[in-house]
């Protein structure tokens, strides 16, 4: 099916092929309100009663703009606006494309799923199997490999916005969102950062807004005493690519979290002497068993987390025996239950441990400062080590406070969604967020489907 509002091109046959009357006048009446309604949701609800009596090929032809339509002042009128093309965001375009609901969604990057696509390593693949993985309405290919590689992900993702007709307006950076309570309606302004109307600006109006910016939006370093006068080369994880430039060269990786682990293991693999700190108790655990505790989890519904979380455990000291002596503790909670109360991932070992154990790769506690020289940095045990390189995989913060006016009853200071799972993707005045309750891809799924449908049941009343 088209995109909503592309009227038929050909005309060997005619537009409409109705099987009664009842439901020529249906069309006819469905025609008549979308055109000469004065709001956005009389058109949507108008159209949505009557097309569910019509074939699915004949629903696209109610809505007089796809996607959105310009008004003589300027502003872009569509029924819903999304706020980021990463994976939540593509999730919730498609699933509104399946309901013949038009938005816009908007991209502040040149392309969907930025972070994938220019900001992560070539090593880099899925750590769960991608049966927990793909998005809504469109499996991985069946080809693919179980823990799929950066570069067919990237490919499932470009497959994956053609399929449902995606077509992100890029370069739009969000500067501004909020509900205007007299018309009822969210205005968005936005500036067009890049592209040919560089410098420029955009306002977009819709009844409905989806924060779809997910969890890792903005880079994050931690402040660090003297580390401006470090003499050598600072960057984040987003920056790093491969290892191979890194041959000889003594490189801190700060940061224990999967990224931060995996690099290490890229560096390591590529001749780097590599070091790691890793300041507190983590969770490390053989990929297969994290894959089968999350299979237990979804496949059968009851079953405690705590159960889990021992299965886990249990398999992680068998297969890595008590890693305390390499300078690294494991917490007293389990790793379920740190990702649940507090995000923290487990750590899903793939090869780094060994290498850990081998000696080739050091662990270091705490990172306390970089001494006036420039040269040497300090840890919290007080030993001091020389390094060519400190590459932070710290993590990332949220900007959505800066931009969104009204939410603060569905966000946390750390930008994460307030209302607990399972109802954390709804909010109020037609709010909501896509990818903010700490489930990686698979919570992206099932909030951007979640999110179409009630929007759906909303206009259709």
């Amino acid at each position: 099916m088209g995109q909503p509002g592309s009227p038929p091109r050909t005309r060997s046959k005619p537009v409409f092929e109705f099987g009664s009357l009842s439901n020529l006048l249906c069309c006819l009446w469905s025609i008549y309100v979308t055109y000469h309604s004065t709001t956005s949701r009389s058109i949507v609800r108008s159209i949505a009663t009557k097309t569910t009596e019509l074939p699915s090929s004949h629903v696209a032809i109610f809505f007089p703009f796809s996607g959105g339509r310009k008004t003589n002042t300027g502003v872009t009128e569509t029924v819903v606006i999304i706020v980021g093309a990463g994976p939540s965001g593509l999730c919730t375009a498609a699933s509104l494309h399946r309901l013949s609901i038009p938005y816009v969604i908007l991209e502040r990057e040149d392309c969907v799923a930025s972070l994938f696509k220019n900001k992560s390593y070539h090593r880099f693949h899925l750590h769960l199997t991608k049966e927990a993985c793909q998005l809504a309405h469109m499996n991985f290919p069946a080809n693919f490999p179980t823990y799929v590689p950066r570069k067919d992900f990237l490919k499932y993702l470009d497959d994956y916005a053609s399929h449902f007709e995606i077509k992100p307006m890029f370069h739009n950076f969000v500067k501004l969102a909020k509900y205007d309570e007299d018309r009822k309606k969210w205005k968005v302004e936005v500036e067009i950062v890049g592209g040919e109307e560089d410098g420029g600006g955009r306002w977009y109006e819709g009844e409905f807004l989806v924060v779809a910016t997910g969890e890792t939006s903005d880079p994050f370093i931690p402040e660090v005493d003297g580390l401006s006068e470090f003499r050598g080369e600072v960057i984040h994880s987003t920056e790093y690519k491969s290892g191979e430039r890194y041959e000889n060269k003594k490189v801190l990786v700060v940061g224990a979290g999967n990224s931060g682990m995996e690099i290490a293991l890229d560096l390591c693999n590529h001749g780097a002497k590599t070091s790691i700190v890793v300041p507190s108790p983590i969770h490390i655990t053989p990929r297969w068993s994290i894959n089968f505790g999350f299979k237990l989890m979804t496949h059968i519904k009851f079953i405690p987390w705590h159960w889990v979380d021992s299965f886990l455990v249990l398999t992680s000291k068998v297969m890595y025996g008590n890693l305390t002596k390499y300078g690294i503790q494991r917490p007293k909670e389990g790793p379920l239950f740190l990702k649940a109360r507090y995000n923290r991932y487990p750590v899903i070992d793939v090869g780094t441990a060994k290498k850990i154990k081998s000696g080739e790769i050091q662990v270091l506690p705490g990172l306390k400062s970089i001494k006036s020289s420039g040269t040497e940095v300090v840890f919290e045990n007080g030993k001091c080590y020389h390094f060519d390189t400190i590459m932070f995989a710290t993590g990332f913060k949220r900007s959505t406070h800066l931009w969104l006016q009204g939410g603060d009853f569905l966000i946390v200071k750390d930008g994460f969604a307030k209302p607990m799972y399972p109802n954390h993707w709804k909010g109020e005045n037609g709010l909501y967020w896509a990818g903010l309750a700490k489930r990686g891809l698979y919570g992206s799924a099932m909030d951007g489907q979640n999110i179409a449908q009630d929007i759906f049941n909303l206009v259709s009343k």
